[in-house]
């Protein structure tokens, strides 16, 4: 069923809710299953005798990869084809693969279910960010597009308490199986509920080609990074999510392995923290976007700017914290500031281009935010680690966290130029 028989979306301020909370509720099992295996580091590392760069790998490159060379075709498809049905067919894959890491034996096994679990969830963030556009006007883009961003700390909050909870008691084998298999059950979910909206339908006619047909995925990537914002956009977040993941990867080993945390006290404690303050912060940012936004579009990309700057204090305290209760409370910091990048970012590129092409440009800012941030991020950390080791033994993962202060000095210079970028654009991403 193509596009062209797509319906208008409901009338009604409520099912556009229904709509956005269903989709988060998508993605807070697509981060769930993404993110996991950040949580079963330390007994996965111990019985199956991996180094910290492969678990690196195994948490960001090998994922990383798939996940942002199959977004592109994947979201070519979106953009001419049902959306909610290939999102069905994507949660069915990442679900049933994150399944599969538990049968895993060896490194080439698990880097397998990993490279599919990322071929599985290219399928879900380009297509929910085109919808969510077509179900919410342009200024009020920024909170549907938050709205739907709660699914990354929700999905971090459950992966970790789940998880940890469920390998602590019966292995971290059958954590995969619990967090994976629940997926299924949702993509049928998913096709009962969500309608496919008229794509461009609350957007402005005036631009002549909002409303056009999609154009050649070329056509649309030469246009984005020829978008000297959009590219500014692309590049800090992909920074910021650089230094984003790299800690969201090792915070658990980090508070077991140096601060002396159990699984089970990660399941209580770190899940909380890190769960409360990541959904105060991506919806904070979403919202505080769409208000300021309004005034000065530039607040698009200083919000993330004065964000990370913050942040920078609360990493030294935590490399200090001489026990886990004192390292969790610095580790809120970052926890609450370090996605609010996202939805203001995913804001300015929804706005900026027409309709037919959101979806393929959602995909393109994910594939440079995710090969920069998922694929280096956990890598440079594990690898830092592994160099210090000799010296530092198991504090050298200390030694891999202050190599991150310089990374976020870089991501608050490139969001300080986005913001300029923003400033001289005709027709930037602005909610209007």
């Amino acid at each position: 069923m193509t596009a062209a028989t797509a319906t208008a979306p409901t009338t009604g301020r409520g099912y556009r809710y229904v709509v956005a909370i269903l989709l988060a509720v998508v993605y807070t099992f697509n981060f769930m299953d993404r993110q996991i295996i950040s949580t079963l580091t330390e007994p996965i590392r111990k019985d199956l005798g991996f180094s910290d760069t492969q678990m690196g790998m195994l948490g960001g490159l090998a994922f990383a990869l798939f996940y942002t060379t199959f977004g592109i075709p994947v979201a070519w498809l979106c953009d001419r084809f049902q959306r909610v049905r290939i999102m069905a067919a994507a949660c069915s894959i990442w679900s049933l693969f994150t399944a599969g890491c538990g049968l895993a034996g060896s490194f080439a096994q698990l880097a397998f279910c990993r490279v599919m679990v990322g071929v599985g969830e290219a399928g879900g963030s380009p297509p929910s960010y085109s919808l969510i556009s077509d179900y919410f006007p342009p200024k009020e883009r920024g909170t549907g597009l938050a709205l739907y961003s709660l699914g990354v700390p929700a999905g971090t909050m459950l992966g970790v308490a789940l998880g940890a909870r469920v390998a602590a008691e019966h292995g971290w084998r059958m954590a995969f199986f619990a967090v994976g298999l629940p997926g299924v059950v949702l993509a049928l979910l998913m096709l009962l509920v969500v309608r496919e909206p008229k794509r461009g339908g609350l957007d402005p006619v005036s631009d002549g080609a909002s409303h056009a047909a999609a154009p050649p995925a070329t056509e649309v990537i030469k246009a984005f990074f020829a978008n000297r914002t959009l590219l500014c956009v692309a590049i800090s977040s992909g920074l910021s999510a650089f230094a984003g993941y790299a800690m969201l990867n090792w915070n658990v080993p980090l508070l077991m392995r140096v601060k002396g945390m159990t699984l089970k006290e990660v399941s209580a404690y770190y899940a909380i923290v890190v769960g409360v303050t990541g959904i105060i912060g991506t919806f904070a940012s979403g919202w505080l976007a769409d208000k300021l936004g309004h005034v000065d579009r530039r607040w698009y990309a200083r919000i993330p700017a004065i964000a990370f700057t913050l942040s920078l204090p609360a990493l030294a305290g935590l490399i200090w914290a001489p026990t886990w209760q004192i390292a969790l409370m610095f580790m809120a910091v970052p926890a609450l500031l370090n996605n609010m990048y996202l939805a203001p970012a995913l804001a300015v590129v929804q706005n900026a281009v027409p309709p037919a092409q959101r979806t393929m440009a959602g995909a393109i800012l994910l594939f440079v935010l995710n090969l920069i941030g998922l694929g280096g991020g956990p890598v440079f950390l594990g690898k830092v680690s592994d160099a210090a080791k000799p010296h530092f033994g198991d504090h050298s993962l200390l030694i891999g966290y202050a190599a991150l202060a310089p990374v976020i000095v870089i991501v608050i210079v490139a969001h300080l130029i986005t913001a300029g970028s923003i400033a001289r654009e005709r027709r930037p991403a602005s909610a209007t």
